[in-house]
């Protein structure tokens, strides 16, 4: 049965202090959702549960995790996103009143170097570093629990947004155009990603609290993609600034996902049947309003 999420709906959300999880709580505000933020850290099994029994939420978005890939912790990959999702799903299960659909984010790295583009959420996964395998690791375990919890798993490609840290490669060209840097140092130009807009990610997450099948895989993106250099060029004509780019051999990375491109299909179909409009901002329009919240932050 779907979840008909209305006011009186309470939504669990893990993560609420990220990136994702900050806009997460905007939109549920935009729509008149109540929306709590977990407070535990979900590898603390103890308080963990007690959280969320108090709680006893209508429904669970599981945003939780270490969002940046290049995470020299590797171990720190699987025991929060296999471990801790394990732990969540296990306090979840205790409840006297389970909930109606519990979304997890896991993420669109598990395909790797797929040889087909834009990828189904069928294509065999690759994944090629830890991040991505401590994912796979996180989907397989999730599927334990389908007996006992109406889980869908949400695989997001690329997208950014307003208050993105800046370690990331969006954010990282933003603050050099917002400070007129005269030179940026960036890895292999011609990578192609999504770049989706973070609230496009954000409405889609919470159609697929409302309309998501119990344990399907969505894909979430918009399938259409765009080189690194056509960012900066974007960039550069937004801003009227040229910027000397180096290449540097550090940041190309030898297993480097070449192009990264899912086919929504699936997701589109939901959304058609179910009356669900997203708005999809072109990439103009995102990279403006981060350049925008870099000048006034």
């Amino acid at each position: 049965m779907d979840l008909k999420i209305s006011k009186p709906k309470k939504i669990l959300l893990t993560g609420s202090r990220g990136f994702t999880g900050k806009h997460l709580l905007n939109e549920a505000v935009s729509q008149g959702l109540e929306i709590i933020g977990l407070q535990s850290d979900i590898t603390d099994v103890i308080t963990l549960e007690k959280e969320v029994y108090e709680l006893a939420p209508d429904a669970v978005i599981h945003c939780a995790g270490i969002s940046f890939v290049a995470s020299k912790d590797q171990e720190a990959f699987y025991r929060v996103h296999a471990l801790g999702t394990s732990n969540l799903l296990n306090a979840l299960t205790k409840l006297p009143i389970k909930p109606k659909k519990v979304l997890l984010a896991s993420s669109a790295t598990v395909y790797g170097n797929a040889a087909l583009t834009p990828t189904p959420e069928d294509y065999p996964l690759k994944p090629i570093d830890h991040y991505a395998m401590s994912k796979v690791a996180m989907e397989e375990m999730a599927k334990t629990f389908y007996d006992r919890l109406p889980i869908v798993i949400a695989r997001p490609f690329n997208y950014t947004g307003p208050g993105q840290h800046d370690n990331f490669l969006i954010p990282k060209l933003i603050r050099h155009f917002a400070q007129k840097s005269p030179s940026i140092e960036l890895g292999n130009l011609n990578v192609e990603r999504e770049f989706n807009d973070v609230s496009t990610i954000c409405q889609a997450y919470f159609a697929l609290l409302k309309h998501g099948k119990s344990g399907e895989v969505y894909n979430v993106g918009t399938g259409k993609v765009r080189s690194l250099g056509f960012a900066v060029e974007t960039l550069i004509r937004l801003t009227n600034h040229p910027i000397q780019i180096t290449v540097n051999p550090d940041f190309v990375r030898s297993n480097e996902v070449h192009r990264m491109c899912g086919d929504p299909s699936k997701l589109n179909e939901l959304l058609t049947a179910n009356q669900c409009n997203i708005h999809i901002p072109e990439l103009e329009m995102t990279l403006k309003s981060m350049l925008d919240a870099a000048h006034e932050s």
